[in-house]
């Protein structure tokens, strides 16, 4: 498998963010003084990708002012949303600019340190259409959890919900064939997560497991324990 295009969904309003960082796009938000899409780029960079596409949209323009037209070894190419599309209609539009097959997609306000050759191995081993990173978290309730079957096919996604203790959960990091993503709808909002990955386990998605902790800003506790988990 050659290296895949990766994209970076990275247009999210970061609503429940606004109360501690209310002037910049949520994949803006500074960690350790950097962007926190800077440390996601830096392990693009890190694993040898080479062209990035960043999903934009609120505040597009400040996330190109930002990072320009490349990072570190990384070349940068935009797909800015019209009006907000969801992150499904947002990888949808990003499509054109990522040529590979699969397709690396990564959400922008989550981070979770997995082995990406490891990943290609896995998908390539499952024979699968797609092929989602999961990894154990004390509450899964937060997230939603995954139901992984055997030879690690998925058999179905639960809802967030309080309670309900440690589980598998997505840890936004996906690969993903061009057959799976020439099934979105084109300028139409939709959940990458609510509505196509339950719609896309008839046509084959696998798990690729890591214990690798997993980091999401979307919350102000969450992106308040940022900077430990980027300690250097």
């Amino acid at each position: 498998m050659s290296v895949p295009t990766a994209v970076v969904l990275a247009g999210g309003l970061g609503t429940r963010l606004r109360f501690v960082v209310s002037d910049r796009p949520k994949v803006l938000a500074p960690v350790r003084g950097r962007p926190f899409l800077a440390h996601i780029l830096d392990r693009l960079d890190a694993a040898r990708v080479w062209d990035v596409v960043l999903a934009t949209g609120y505040q597009a323009a400040q996330i190109r002012a930002t990072f320009g037209g490349r990072h570190r070894g990384l070349r940068l190419h935009y797909s800015e949303e019209p009006q907000p599309l969801g992150t499904g209609g947002a990888l949808a539009r990003a499509l054109s600019l990522a040529t590979s097959d699969p397709v690396l997609v990564l959400n922008g306000d989550s981070l979770c340190a997995v082995d990406l050759d490891a990943l290609r191995l896995t998908h390539e081993r499952a024979g699968v259409e797609g092929t989602l990173v999961v990894t154990t978290v004390p509450d899964a309730g937060r997230y939603g959890s995954v139901a992984v079957g055997k030879d690690c096919r998925i058999d179905g996604f639960v809802e967030k919900r309080d309670g309900g203790g440690a589980g598998l959960v997505n840890a936004g990091i996906y690969l993903l064939s061009r057959r799976l993503l020439t099934t979105i709808p084109r300028d139409v909002a939709v959940s990458l997560e609510r509505d196509l990955l339950p719609a896309w386990i008839a046509m084959g998605l696998a798990a690729h497991r890591t214990d690798a902790p997993l980091l999401d800003i979307g919350t102000p506790d969450a992106y308040a324990a940022a900077e430990d988990f980027l300690e250097p």
